[in-house]
């Protein structure tokens, strides 16, 4: 059994601070530590809501993915606003879920009891016992894992994996492409996208989503499946599934072409603040063009931890 207040405190005040970057709420810890670049603010919990719905479309309303049975104990990597996390506990009752995030922030004042977020930060190694969580859930982690940390990051996970445990995977690579490849460097979602990996190189692997089968397997996991998914910024696809995905995307992409660039443009890569609502205004209004066709690629990730 999992005691979700095994080893934990009471949050530090240092984790609770903010800074305000031209309109928009960041955690001081994070990005005095380069550890997260992205808003904690209420436009960011209501981004990420936004975000959720999408992906519940994508994945048919499928919170787990892979074939697990009679789920206890969930750890959520990363939990952010928690949707995943309050939706899965909601779900199954019985289930101890907890979540861990460097950010206390957006996290729901009226979440079930059985929901558990813990601070601390994913680059450390977990504070979890051995076998101790039958799934694992890490999405949209990795702009906040730095580039070193993969490889024990993986580790990690399979440890505190119970045997026979499955850990599940999502990651977004923000290299935008078209689907009719009208999409070239000269168009600012394609600047937007190039900017966006050059302002974090060193720190962060945002590549990381091309290899999550090769980090897999090489973490010791086994029936490991992977698959790349076109995830569409507007309603451009035929199909009405994908255009439906498509349409609820384009809010969510409208918001998150500023919110995630907000921080890593102006204060890593030193743009002006002019130059930077230039680039976001045309990104939107191609991001927005269906004879683009434009679309993220996402990486969907599953495999089982030997024994059980």
């Amino acid at each position: 059994m999992v005691d979700p207040q095994a080893g934990t405190t009471s949050v530090d005040n240092q984790y609770l601070r903010t800074v305000t970057i031209e309109g928009r709420d960041f955690q001081e810890y994070s990005v005095n530590h380069s550890i997260h670049f992205v808003p904690v603010d209420e436009e960011e919990a209501e981004r990420l809501s936004s975000q959720h719905q999408v992906l519940d479309l994508v994945f048919d309303s499928r919170l787990i993915f892979p074939p697990v049975q009679n789920v206890k104990t969930v750890l959520d990597c990363g939990y952010g606003a928690a949707c995943w996390a309050v939706e899965v506990a909601e779900n199954h009752p019985d289930c101890t879920v907890i979540g861990v995030d460097i950010s206390p922030h957006m996290k729901p004042d009226d979440a079930p009891e059985n929901f558990w977020p813990q601070l601390d930060d994913l680059n450390r190694s977990f504070t979890f016992q051995s076998n101790s969580f039958d799934l694992v859930n890490s999405r949209l982690v990795a702009g906040g894992i730095n580039k070193s940390r993969w490889p024990t990051y993986m580790r990690d996970i399979v440890r505190v994996l119970k045997p026979g445990g499955w850990v599940q995977m999502v990651e977004c690579y923000y290299m935008c492409q078209s689907d009719n490849g009208s999409i070239t460097d000269t168009n600012a979602l394609r600047q937007w996208s190039n900017k966006y990996l050059r302002a974090l190189d060193g720190i962060k692997d945002l590549r990381a989503p091309l290899q999550l089968q090769n980090i897999f397997t090489s973490a010791g996991l086994v029936n490991v499946e992977s698959r790349m998914i076109p995830l569409p910024l507007c309603g451009w696809p035929n199909d009405a599934r994908e255009r439906r995905i498509g349409n609820a995307n384009r809010d969510n992409i409208q918001q998150a072409l500023r919110s995630l660039a907000l921080y890593p443009f102006t204060r890593r890569l030193g743009i002006s603040m002019a130059d930077f609502e230039a680039l976001i205004e045309q990104a939107r209004i191609e991001a927005a063009n269906p004879s683009l066709k434009p679309y993220f690629p996402l990486y969907v990730c599953i495999g089982r931890k030997p024994g059980g």
